[in-house]
């Protein structure tokens, strides 16, 4: 199976067979990490599950590791969240981030890699959890922190189905930005904070060197509406590198948080170049 059509059978799983995996439906977000799980399992990772409580329930981070052949002991860090809204069946938020993950982890079990990639699947990334200490990515951090891991830095997939070639299908944060970048929605970003600028331009240029599809970095402070609004918000706090490879969400996608986003509203085509591109970085 090519990788256009893997990521479309993903997230056909997730957001049509399982739907809606907010934190109030425990047992679909018990599904999806069973299917997240048997996924990874299936390329021949050995699969851990962190615990993490919240309201009552137990949801779990769903963790495979690939181990690099000349520096094993760094740690690359590849995450997207499997949880939605209680709105949504999430194709592109963040199915979409999933399937990438999956694939991802798909190309690069048979591959060498110089450092560890370790693929993580976090749970209870929205509201209300959402940028605080209830996320399951800031308990997948700071376990990292207490363990004193070397991580050279976190990259976050966060909605990257959703693409658009009609003229002004993209908007910003703030209204100035228009006139800086594309106002056509065709293209992936790499977002994060200022401290991670020279981790994102890297990823960037190895990502540019491998596939066509264009590029759009950004790193600025967080009254940049959204540029932290996923979970390498959660590892910045804790002082690593992290960035977001998205296609801006609500900046672009009209069916964000709605019952609209659905599989068939995502194009697979370009969201596998978005794995081919960052396999290539990540390696």
């Amino acid at each position: 199976m090519n990788t256009a059509a893997y990521l479309r059978q993903v997230v056909t799983v997730l957001a049509q067979e399982i739907g809606v995996r907010s934190y109030r439906h425990a047992e679909k977000l018990e599904e999806a990490a069973r299917y997240i799980s048997e996924q990874f399992a299936s390329f021949g990772y050995q699969v851990v599950r962190q615990p993490l409580y919240f309201f009552g329930n137990i949801y779990y981070n769903i963790i495979a590791e690939h181990t690099g052949a000349a520096s094993p002991e760094t740690i690359l860090v590849i995450g997207a969240h499997y949880d939605t809204v209680c709105t949504t069946p999430g194709a592109d938020d963040n199915a979409s981030g999933i399937a990438g993950l999956l694939a991802l982890a798909r190309a690069l079990a048979t591959a060498q890699s110089s450092r560890t990639v370790r693929f993580v699947a976090f749970a209870l990334e929205e509201p209300p959890a959402s940028r605080t200490d209830s996320m399951g990515s800031y308990h997948y951090a700071r376990s990292l922190k207490m363990k004193r891991e070397n991580v050279e830095g976190m990259i976050c997939l966060e909605m990257i189905g959703y693409f658009c070639d009609e003229t002004d299908s993209q908007r910003y944060p703030l209204p100035l930005m228009s006139s800086k970048y594309p106002t056509t929605g065709n293209y992936i970003a790499m977002v994060g904070n200022t401290n991670s600028r020279a981790f994102t331009r890297g990823i960037a240029k190895n990502f540019q060197g491998a596939v066509d599809l264009p590029v759009v970095t950004l790193n600025a402070p967080a009254l940049v509406i959204g540029i932290d609004f996923s979970d390498h918000w959660a590892f910045a706090r804790f002082g690593y590198r992290a960035l977001m490879v998205t296609d801006t969400a609500f900046y672009r996608n009209p069916h964000y948080h709605a019952p609209t986003d659905l599989p068939e509203t995502l194009e697979y085509g370009r969201m596998a170049k978005v794995v081919d591109g960052l396999a290539a970085a990540s390696s």
